[in-house]
């Protein structure tokens, strides 16, 4: 008699307990397009990544970028073997750059609602093994319950030890590199 009262408990207390816990929006991306610019008078470099992934959760502002370095696509072929190198990004032995942050500014971002937002986000960016803390700020769009994520923000080559002292890099490449970043999330 005990163990069917249990049993016939079981679901309302389980109804209970759903009604007072938020559920947590883990949202993720995996159409997520990064791009990089490098302009300096001798010529601009352009590079797309298509690979990356990142995870949102909409309850707690957590994100989580993971960037596959070997996947960046130039224009030309001696291009991608010099950024892939020993002497730029080593991207044998640091196959990927990460990024794990908050948007601190959660309150103001409405997930159930249509419109755009300005997201600023707060955290810790590594690349060739080299950790940095990072702020920035981007555009995060719901649109019919689906959610995007934009944001372009400079980033300076030096701060990940990424460094050119003479040689065709040194005049090529720009010292501070732009950085675009667009996702589109789902469950």
């Amino acid at each position: 008699m005990k163990i069917r009262s249990i049993v016939l408990a079981l679901p309302f207390v389980m109804l209970i307990t759903a009604a007072f816990v938020s559920p947590v929006a883990k949202l993720v991306s995996q159409k997520t397009h990064i791009s990089f610019f490098s302009s300096t008078p001798v010529e601009d470099i352009t590079a797309d990544n298509y690979k990356a992934t990142s995870t949102l959760d909409t309850s707690t502002g957590d994100i989580v970028f993971s960037v596959p370095m070997q996947s960046f696509e130039f224009e030309k072929a001696l291009m991608q073997k010099h950024y892939n190198s020993k002497n730029f990004l080593n991207t044998k032995s640091f196959p990927k750059s990460k990024f794990v942050g908050k948007i601190t500014n959660l309150d103001e971002v409405d997930f159930t609602k249509d419109g755009s937002y300005e997201a600023f986000v707060k955290g810790t960016m590594t690349i060739k093994g080299e950790s940095k803390d990072v702020q920035e700020k981007g555009i995060i769009t719901v649109s019919g319950g689906k959610v995007s994520a934009e944001s372009t923000f400079e980033l300076t080559l030096a701060d990940y030890g990424i460094t050119f002292e003479k040689g065709k890099p040194a005049s090529n490449i720009a010292k501070t590199i732009e950085i675009t970043f667009i996702g589109e999330y789902s469950k």
